[in-house]
């Protein structure tokens, strides 16, 4: 299965693969050590990618800085301060690692881990304001057009730059995914644009000296829609998971797979994921044993899962058990056929904690309805359906149901 979120993954040879950069790995071997703690390596990596990430761009600032004068391109020299901006950036990456690396306590008993998701945040909001900027230094251009001198050391210098930049994104890309930081993932996604925004302005100076048109501000505008565009994505990406967002798909699966792997456990509801960060999750969730089975030892698994989870996921996981009836047939024909009612009303309903209690006079059918979010009908509306369609089934029922949604 793949590694969870945040972690990294100590299993990958330490030889170099094609895609990752060779000096990023050798700065690794000489400086970080694998071995030991999982959080620690993690932070080490990206301290050192945000080490890196300011030598280069600072450099870039000066030579673009520099072809700019030489030139006297606008486009040149904003994409000159572009890369300062950078330099800021890739500090922020590294403050982040270095903070959110900081061990739990009395105060944040969660650990610090969402501040990385911070400092992506903070570099999604960087690249957001080089782009509006950059598009009025652009609209400036394109209403007071200027030649653009040509030398063959601007066009070195600027080739240069794209190679850097291109480099610089392959690394973070690499490396974010490696170990699930979004703050990585917002630096490569920075370095693309640069590229780009190089690219453009290299075009743009190829142009004005073989045609002698001025598209320099043109070229600058496109540009700044392009750093914009990649701002967004990268901040929609940082903010996800520190509003909420729900586990993917194949964590899902890993738990379901994990927790039903134990002959006891019948099925699983309920299940919630909370994200404090890379590496630091919490898992809480309902499931189902048999009501018939002992107590002390339904614990005692319910205990094993737990910690399975937490040596397998590195998680904590906190399970509620839900004692169904499973040596009854009128209750387990029933549920089959109140489940087949609902979906009667829509498939995306499904049903759990299903019971029957019996009076003198009707039974309780008692359940809980799972609903997705955004869903047609109100859950007012969802629980009536429901209620005339469990009367219908038998006139002696009453429905007690439970409307909620689902966290995954």
């Amino acid at each position: 299965p793949p590694p969870r979120r945040g972690a990294f993954n100590e299993t990958e040879p330490e030889a170099p693969k094609k895609e990752e950069c060779a000096v990023i790995t050798l700065l690794a071997r000489l400086l970080i050590k694998h071995q030991g703690d999982e959080g620690a390596v993690r932070r080490a990596y990206g301290v050192l990618c945000g080490a890196v990430g300011i030598c280069l761009n600072v450099l870039l600032f000066a030579g673009k800085f520099f072809a700019g004068l030489l030139s006297g391109s606008i486009a040149i020299t904003a994409d000159a301060f572009n890369n300062l901006s950078d330099a800021g950036s890739s500090f922020v990456t590294l403050l982040g690692f270095q903070l959110a690396g900081q061990k739990a306590d009395a105060g944040h008993p969660f650990g610090h881990g969402r501040i990385e998701y911070l400092s992506g945040l903070v570099v999604s909001v960087l690249i957001l304001l080089m782009g509006v900027e950059l598009g009025k230094s652009s609209l400036d251009k394109i209403l007071h057009p200027e030649a653009v001198e040509f030398s063959p050391l601007v066009v070195a210098i600027l080739c240069a730059s794209i190679a850097v930049k291109l480099y610089m994104f392959f690394y973070n890309r690499r490396l974010g995914k490696k170990l699930g930081s979004t703050a990585m993932e917002a630096t490569a996604l920075d370095s693309l644009s640069d590229s780009v925004a190089t690219s453009a302005v290299l075009l743009a100076t190829l142009v004005g000296h073989f045609t002698g048109l001025k598209i320099d501000g043109w070229c600058g505008l496109l540009v700044a829609a392009f750093i914009l565009w990649s701002g967004i994505s990268a901040a929609k990406e940082t903010l996800d998971p520190l509003l909420g967002a729900p586990p993917t798909a194949e964590l899902v699966e890993r738990i379901r797979d994990l927790v039903l792997a134990h002959k006891t456990i019948i099925g699983i509801h309920d299940l919630i994921v909370h994200d404090y960060g890379p590496g630091r999750m919490m898992i809480s969730l309902h499931a189902e044993v048999s009501a018939s089975g002992d107590v002390l030892e339904l614990h005692d698994e319910i205990d094993n899962v737990e910690n399975e989870l937490r040596e397998k996921l590195g998680c904590e996981a906190v399970i509620h058990m839900d004692p169904i009836v499973t040596d009854d047939g009128l209750t387990q024909e029933t549920r089959q056929r109140v489940a087949a009612l609902v979906h009667c009303i829509d498939d995306a309903i499904s049903i759990h904690d299903f019971r029957m209690v019996k009076g003198p006079t009707h039974t309780n059918v008692i359940f809980d309805a799972v609903v997705p979010f955004g869903f047609r009908l109100s859950d007012e509306d969802v629980a009536k359906k429901i209620r005339t369609a469990v009367r219908a089934l038998d006139g002696n029922y009453y429905a007690v149901v439970k409307v909620e949604r689902s966290y995954t």
